[in-house]
């Protein structure tokens, strides 16, 4: 079973698929809402904090985040990521602060899919759906 909505729609195209759409629309509302959600703020800056969606996780590549990062971008906003598991010095045309200190210093808004211990001094700036500290 494909795990991506989108490839799910693809593989199943002659099989009635109003369910496989409908989640496949909530996830672009979704992504949206939160870039909406963010943009409202002004930021000149937003930092992206950390790129995989679960603790331990280095499967980034197809993290829902480069959606919304995409949106913020063309909204004119710069987007820097921390991502300590990447080596190279940009990602998808972002830059890639590897200093921690200095990512949040220069982050108007910290958009964190997990909130850990590391981000409790600058809390304020972080946008996150990660209400209890957990994944």
């Amino acid at each position: 079973m494909p795990k991506d909505t989108r490839q799910l729609l693809a593989n199943f195209q002659s099989v009635p698929q109003n369910l496989v759409q409908a989640i496949v629309d909530a996830n672009k509302t979704r992504k949206k809402f939160i870039s909406d959600q963010i943009l409202k703020n002004n930021p000149k800056v937003v930092g992206i904090y950390r790129l995989a969606m679960k603790a331990g996780s280095d499967n980034f590549r197809q993290s829902a985040i480069k959606d919304v990062l995409d949106i913020i971008k063309s909204a004119g906003v710069e987007v820097v990521i921390f991502e300590p598991n990447l080596t190279s010095k940009e990602f998808f045309g972002s830059r890639v602060v590897d200093d921690h200190d200095e990512f949040k210093r220069i982050s108007d808004i910290i958009v964190a899919n997990r909130i850990d211990d590391t981000l409790e001094n600058v809390i304020s700036k972080v946008y996150s759906r990660d209400i209890y500290g957990v994944d």
